[in-house]
């Protein structure tokens, strides 16, 4: 039978999303974003290698994400963490320079990082069940494309990310340490000069809990997806995407996770307005098909942003305009997606980031972003809105091209309805705050 507080904890900790944009809760930027992370490389005949480390000292307000209030006192920790990483490819932009020549025939980036995280109880009291929650990271990635900027070109994507993570139960056994293996490959048609291109491609994405209690939430994502785009100004797109995303849980049972179909369609505008300001404009439909639920959602979906460029140079590939380091934007996002507490949530996002890189030394990132999510009654709980509240900001000072010294502080909270089961029982109260700081340096290439 699912375990309804194992669920909960489980969408208090933002588990309830698509497999593809899982990501550790505090990963550092460098590793999901390389315009932060890399240097020039290393050449090595015509690929280029970009190897790594870091160090970091933290304090975390509330590692297990508890509400503070009655038997779920907040627990606060200090975490160290060591992350070696390296990346290989095929030569980048900055090395071919402004005349790189005739397309290459293949193309390929692969990356790998380990990330081994030791944990202190800043409370004595807890520190067998602090310690006890040391982990390591793990991800793995590899994107190729064959004969890509030709008529006819294949995109391949293999990746593989280990996280480990605790839920607000300090034991190890209802730890959510997880992992998602994804595969996926793509056929793009770009005929005559390439302001036209229709992609279709396939994902598979398997999503596994290593602790034995989570095993019911084990399931398979297949998607059939496509997406295209026809530039009809220089530096402005009508775009489309759509997916059809199948959802197939391991374990079949009525009282489990349910089985479902998503589908996915969006049409907009993108581009640059201007060589500093850029926008998305999409606006679609979704539609789920899951079964033995009260209610599936067929609702609008959409994304709207603008982005102002700081400084941009007047040499900057339109297509390649959100490389540029130094700018700021603000957008909203709606969207569903597949959860473990109800079949799907409908989440609505406002955001605002801002980035700037202080003459070639000094590199600021600030985001946020606040959250309306809805679950809708499931065969267990009742309907549960929440609100979530997001903020990071990253400072790197560059001692050199290859070193640098860097801060993260984060904040995140949670507050809305209580968790209810269908007779209207109380089943957990899923507010929370959290403060996350860390300082450390990092080599890199």
């Amino acid at each position: 039978m699912k375990l309804a507080s194992t669920l909960v904890a489980i969408v208090v900790m933002g588990l309830a999303r698509t497999a593809a944009a899982q990501s550790s809760p505090v990963q550092q930027p460098w590793l999901s974003d390389r315009r932060f992370g890399e240097g020039m490389g290393l050449r090595v005949g015509n690929l280029e290698l970009h190897p790594g480390v870091a160090a970091e000292l933290g304090y975390d307000s509330n590692y297990f994400q508890r509400s503070g209030e009655g038997d779920e006192p907040t627990i606060a920790a200090y975490r160290l963490r060591l992350t070696p990483s390296i990346s290989l490819s095929t030569l980048g932009q900055r090395r071919l320079g402004l005349n790189p020549g005739p397309p290459p025939a293949f193309t390929f980036r692969a990356s790998a990082y380990a990330s081994y995280n030791e944990l202190f109880a800043a409370d004595s009291d807890y520190s067998e069940e602090v310690s006890d929650q040391r982990h390591v990271d793990v991800g793995v990635s590899l994107n190729a494309v064959v004969a890509p900027q030709r008529p006819f070109s294949l995109d391949l994507i293999g990746e593989y990310q280990r996280v480990g993570e605790a839920s607000n139960e300090p034991e190890t056994q209802f730890a959510f340490d997880r992992g998602t293996a994804r595969g996926g490959a793509g056929l793009t048609w770009r005929p005559g000069g390439g302001l036209f291109e229709w992609r279709v491609g396939y994902d598979l994405v398997y999503n596994y809990f290593e602790e034995q209690n989570y095993e019911l939430l084990e399931n398979v994502q297949q998607s059939v997806n496509t997406r295209g785009r026809w530039r009809f100004l220089p530096r402005t797109a009508l775009a489309y995407d759509g997916s059809y995303t199948f959802v197939r849980y391991m374990l079949d049972d009525p009282l489990l996770p349910q089985n479902g179909d998503i589908l996915r369609s969006r049409i907009g505008l993108t581009g640059l307005i201007t060589n500093r300001l850029a926008f998305i404009g999409m606006v679609g439909w979704l539609a789920t098909f899951y079964n033995g639920i009260p209610e599936n959602a067929d609702t609008p979906i959409g994304q709207a942003e603008l982005k102002y460029f700081i400084m941009a140079s007047p040499a900057m590939d339109p297509t390649a305009a959100t490389l540029g380091l130094s700018a700021i934007a603000v957008g909203y996002n709606r969207d569903v997606s597949n959860s473990y507490l109800s079949a799907f949530y409908v989440r609505d996002r406002i955001y605002a980031n801002f980035s700037y890189f202080f003459g070639g030394v000094v590199l600021t990132s600030l985001e946020g972003g606040y959250s309306f999510i809805t679950n809708p009654e499931d065969v267990e709980f009742r309907e549960n809105e929440q609100q979530r509240f997001d903020a990071r900001l990253f400072a790197e000072y560059r001692l050199s091209d290859i070193v640098g010294l860097n801060a993260t502080v984060r904040y995140d909270s949670s507050s809305g309805d209580p968790i209810r089961a269908l007779g209207g029982d109380v089943v957990e109260d899923v507010d929370f705050q959290r403060w996350q700081a860390y300082a450390g340096a990092r080599v890199f290439w």
